[in-house]
């Protein structure tokens, strides 16, 4: 029997389900933040359309649709607790409302699993979303959603469990 390759480490990762629910409800929050659109429309639009599916040459991944709707609505539902964290790890030059919104997507999705889903390592959730800000920057943002989610894991006691991502 053939051994698989070992992985290239410069190339990128493939996304399992759990990734692919990620990426999509950074996407669908930016989409409810940006386009003020109802939480029921973006998660029927993003189950019936944008899962698992080619849309105009684009390939969507097959993602995990319950993780996918535990993440949004638990960001929605959350709100209150969820920004005040983010806030509270981010520098005092850069409040929450200064950070574009697929930014601020990315750090309430992250901020959510850290606070509400203790059940998946810190270190995991860290790195998902490090991994989701590079999908849309090629700057210092995943360095700051790195920083900022260690330390919302950090305020809520699970620096013990945290890696940082790389």
């Amino acid at each position: 029997m053939a051994q698989p390759k070992p992985r290239d480490p410069s190339a990128p990762r493939t996304a399992n389900q759990r990734g692919a629910a990620r990426l999509a409800a950074v996407q669908a929050l930016y989409q409810m933040d940006v386009g003020r659109q109802s939480l029921e429309d973006t998660l029927s639009q993003f189950s019936t359309v944008h899962l698992g599916r080619e849309i105009e040459g684009e390939d969507y991944l097959p993602a995990d649709a319950d993780f996918f709707r535990q993440i949004v609505t638990g960001v929605i539902r959350g709100q209150l607790q969820i920004d005040p964290a983010v806030d509270d790890a981010l520098v005092d030059s850069w409040p929450m409302g200064r950070i574009d919104a697929t930014l601020r997507a990315i750090l309430r999705c992250g901020t959510f699993e850290l606070l509400k889903r203790t059940d998946i390592p810190s270190r995991v959730v860290i790195t998902e979303y490090v991994d989701v800000a590079k999908a849309f920057y090629q700057d210092e943002a995943p360095k700051m959603v790195n920083a900022v989610l260690d330390e919302v894991a950090r305020k809520a006691g699970r620096d013990n469990d945290t890696a940082r991502a790389k």
